[in-house]
C-alpha cells in the first residue's frame, strides 16, 4: 500500500481520538460544567451533527483546490477547534469548538476517501479506503483510552491539548507524504451535485445513518452503564475502551477484505451483527465478563460496516464521487447523533442504563431493513442491464 494511506492514517487518528474522547470524560465534564450526564452527551450529538452539516458544504466550497490542498485546510481547522474546545471557558464555547473540528472531520474523510481510492488499483479501494480508517479504529485503541487516563488524571482540557499536537502531526504528515491530486477533468460542482438525482445514493446514504446509529446509542453512555449497571470502578473504562477499540481494528480490517469481494452481502452481515449484539449488552450489562467480551464483539461488528457502507457510496455516484463521499461521512455522523439522542431520550424516561443497548437493537434492525431495500432496488437496476 502507499505511504500516502498512512499518512491519512495519522490525520484520521487525531480527528477520532477527538471524536471519540468525550465518550470516556461525560462525568468529569458534567461536573465541571455542572450539567447533567445526557447533557453532556449532547457534545457527542452536537459534534455528529456537526459533521453531517458541515462536511459538504466545505466539501463544494473546496470544489475548485487540489484535493490536498483541501486536505491540509482541512487539518488546519481541526486544530483551530481543537484549541478553542481545550481553553473553553463555558460548556456553550466548548460546544462552538467541537462544532469546529466536526466540519473538518466531515470533508477530510470524504475528500479522503476519494484519495485513498484512487492510489490504488479499483479491485483494492474498500482495502485502502479501510487502511485510512485504520487510523480512526486505532484512536480507539490508543488515542481514547490515553486521553481517557489524562482527562481523569490532570483534568479534560489536558486532552484536548494532546489532541492539538496530534493534529499538528497529522498536518505535516499529509504535507510531506500524500501526492498531489488535481481535481479530475470534467469534475466540478455541478456534476457532483447532480448524483443526488439518483436514487441508489440516497438508498446508500439511509444505509449509513441507520446502519452505524447502534454503535453511538451504546458507546455514548459506555461510561454510565459499566459503573452504574455493571458495578465497574471509573479506573476500568479506559480498558474497556481499549478493547472495544482493538475489536474496530478489527472489524475495520475485516470488514475492508469482504467489501472488496462483495459489499452488500457485507453490509447485511454487519449490520444484522450488531442488532444482535445490541441485545446481548442488554442483558448481559450486568455480568462483566460476559459485557467485556460483547462490547468487544460490538466493536468489530461497528466498524466492519465502515469500508462497505463507504465503498457503497462510491459506487452508487460513480463519475461524481467527492461529494456523496463527504455526504456519507455526515451520514455515520447524523446516525452518530441519532443513536446517541434517542439512547438519552430513553434515560431520561426512566428506562434505566441498558436502554441505550436496547436502542441499539432496535436501530440495527431499522438499518437492516433499509439495507434491504437498497438490495433491492440495486437487483432492479441490474435486470435491464443484463
Amino acid at each position: 500500500m502507499p505511504l500516502a494511506l498512512f499518512a491519512l492514517a495519522i490525520s484520521a487518528f487525531g480527528i477520532g481520538t477527538t471524536e471519540f474522547i468525550i465518550n470516556g470524560l461525560l462525568p468529569e465534564l458534567a461536573a465541571d460544567f455542572a450539567v447533567t450526564i445526557p447533557a453532556a452527551g449532547l457534545l457527542v450529538s452536537g459534534y455528529a451533527l456537526g459533521v453531517a452539516i458541515g462536511g459538504p458544504p466545505l466539501t463544494m466550497l473546496g470544489g475548485r483546490l487540489s484535493r490536498k490542498t483541501m486536505l491540509l485546510s482541512l487539518m488546519v481547522l481541526f486544530i483551530v477547534g481543537n484549541l478553542l474546545s481545550a481553553l473553553a471557558p463555558s460548556y456553550g464555547v466548548l460546544m462552538v469548538g467541537r462544532f469546529l473540528s466536526a466540519f473538518a472531520h466531515g470533508a477530510y474523510f470524504g475528500v479522503g476517501s476519494v484519495v485513498a481510492a484512487d492510489l490504488v488499483a479499483p479491485q483494492k479501494r474498500a482495502s485502502a479506503i479501510a487502511l485510512m480508517f485504520t487510523g480512526l479504529t486505532l484512536a480507539n485503541v490508543l488515542g481514547v483510552p490515553l486521553g481517557t487516563w489524562i482527562g481523569q488524571a490532570f483534568g479534560w482540557r489536558a486532552t484536548f491539548w494532546v489532541v492539538v499536537a496530534i493534529g499538528v502531526a497529522g498536518l505535516i504528515g499529509v504535507l510531506v507524504l500524500v501526492p498531489a491530486q488535481p481535481r479530475p477533468e470534467g469534475g466540478g460542482m455541478l456534476r457532483e451535485l447532480a448524483t443526488f438525482r439518483k436514487g441508489g445514493v440516497w438508498l446508500a446514504l439511509a444505509m449509513t445513518v441507520f446502519g452505524f446509529a447502534p454503535v453511538f446509542a451504546v458507546i455514548t453512555f459506555i461510561s454510565p452503564i459499566m459503573t452504574g449497571v455493571g458495578g465497574f470502578s471509573p479506573g476500568a473504562v479506559p480498558v474497556v475502551m481499549a478493547l472495544f477499540g482493538v475489536g474496530l481494528v478489527v472489524g475495520n480490517l475485516i470488514g475492508g477484505r469482504l467489501a472488496d469481494r462483495a459489499v452488500m452481502p457485507s453490509i447485511y452481515g454487519s449490520v444484522a451483527l450488531l442488532a444482535l449484539l445490541g441485545l446481548v449488552l442488554a442483558l448481559v450489562a450486568g455480568n462483566q465478563v460476559a459485557f467485556i467480551v460483547t462490547i468487544t464483539l460490538f466493536g468489530v461488528a461497528a466498524f466492519a460496516t465502515v469500508p462497505p457502507l463507504q465503498t457503497r457510496v462510491l459506487d452508487a455516484a460513480a463519475g461524481a464521487p467527492t461529494l456523496a463521499s463527504a455526504a456519507n461521512i455526515g451520514a455515520f455522523n447524523l446516525g452518530n447523533a441519532i443513536g446517541s439522542f434517542v439512547a438519552g431520550l430513553t434515560i431520561d424516561a426512566g428506562f434505566g442504563y441498558t436502554a441505550p443497548a436496547w436502542t441499539a437493537a432496535l436501530l440495527g434492525l431499522t438499518g437492516l431493513a433499509v439495507a434491504g431495500l437498497a438490495g433491492v432496488q440495486s437487483r432492479r437496476q441490474l435486470v435491464p442491464a443484463a
